[in-house]
């Protein structure tokens, strides 16, 4: 299977709403991929057991505030940058560019970085969603050893560090995204095809294409996007207040959705940390991190990112289950409520809503 031109539209559609609020603005990622397959011709897509044992496996990610994302663009001499210093560090070329995380532009853009480089795109990512901090991925959560996180920004730096540890590589590799300007291209857990048996979340790029897909030509995009995800419906209503700040290579804030319609008299809260990771509703909670929870537009079911967040909105909201991987202890500690800072309980958001 090869990724065309006409496969981005879906695949941004189906990214930006696994990207639960975060993970960049799809059209920017967009029109980099287009552009790409445009100069260099389709993206092979490829599954793990495709690629022999050896395989080098490279995962690309922006990193940094989505609000920053809209004007610092990356250009295609930053995955050159990263791919060199792997060959570099491993003595030999990558073989496989993967997602590391599938949400928002994170999820279209690596397509553009694998047409740059020539090299096929692994449908597998490290999250099956969109999360803020370096070490909240598959492979942290699988044991792998995080020892080493490969970062270029739009000045031309290239920044390899050595942590000891996930926890280190998100404090390090944040610090130097903030000293490059909030945004750059980072490259961690390079592994083999045989490491990534396991530790990788598997055929989430063709899932995020199908989720795209849902939608198109349906009488009630809505309804066939919460019948795609099997997700919940938790508010149709309008965006009545929105408070967000860029901190720390961040977006933090809360939005605040009253109901209309059927959902009249009704409100509901979300928590955002780049992504939406907590709804509240009356002070209970409806859905919280990891499952996912995504604003989507009420007429067309499009997803709309948290720095899109505007006064007077017409939304939805929908929340589903995330990848039985983030459900285990290890998953919970690295990504579950208290990793966030909230003293709340982990419910399954099919129990709470």
């Amino acid at each position: 299977m090869v990724i065309n031109e006409d496969d981005i539209p879906a695949l941004a559609r189906g990214c930006a709403v696994l990207g639960t609020g975060g993970g960049g603005d799809v059209r920017t990622g967009s029109l980099a991929a287009r552009g790409a397959i445009r100069a260099h011709g389709p993206v092979p897509l490829v599954a793990l057991d495709e690629l022999p044992p050896d395989a080098l496996i490279v995962p690309l990610s922006g990193i940094g505030a989505p609000t920053v994302s809209h004007e610092m663009i990356h250009g295609e001499d930053e995955p050159k940058r990263v791919a060199e210093e792997v060959e570099r560090l491993f003595g030999r070329r990558p073989a496989a560019i993967m997602s590391s995380e599938i949400g928002g532009a994170n999820g279209v853009a690596p397509v553009a970085w694998a047409a740059q480089l020539g090299l096929p795109l692994l449908d597998a990512d490290g999250m099956g969603r969109a999360f803020p901090e370096v070490q909240m991925v598959s492979m942290y959560v699988a044991g792998l050893p995080a020892d080493l996180v490969i970062m270029s920004d739009v000045a031309g730096n290239i920044v390899t560090i050595r942590p000891v540890d996930g926890l280190w590589s998100e404090r390090l590799a944040r610090a130097v995204c903030v000293a490059s300007g909030s945004h750059a291209l980072m490259a961690d857990y390079v592994l083999t095809a045989e490491q990534a048996r396991g530790a990788v979340i598997e055929g989430t790029v063709t899932r995020a294409m199908a989720v795209g897909r849902a939608t198109e030509g349906a009488p009630e995009p809505l309804i066939a996007l919460r019948d795609a995800l099997r997700a919940k419906l938790l508010i149709t209503g309008k965006l009545t207040d929105i408070e967000r700040r860029t901190t720390g290579g961040f977006v933090r804030g809360s939005a605040v959705i009253e109901g209309t319609g059927a959902d009249r008299a009704r409100t509901l809260t979300l928590e955002l940390q780049n992504e939406n990771l907590v709804a509240l509703e009356n002070g209970q909670v409806r859905a919280i991190v990891p499952d996912l929870i995504t604003v989507v537009d009420t007429e067309t079911a499009t997803a709309v990112q948290t720095e899109s967040l505007r006064y007077g909105q017409r939304v939805s909201v929908l929340a589903w289950p995330c990848d039985p991987l983030w459900r285990t202890s290890k998953g919970l500690e690295t990504a579950g409520p208290a990793a966030f800072g909230y003293d709340l309980a982990y419910v399954p958001v099919e129990e709470l809503a």
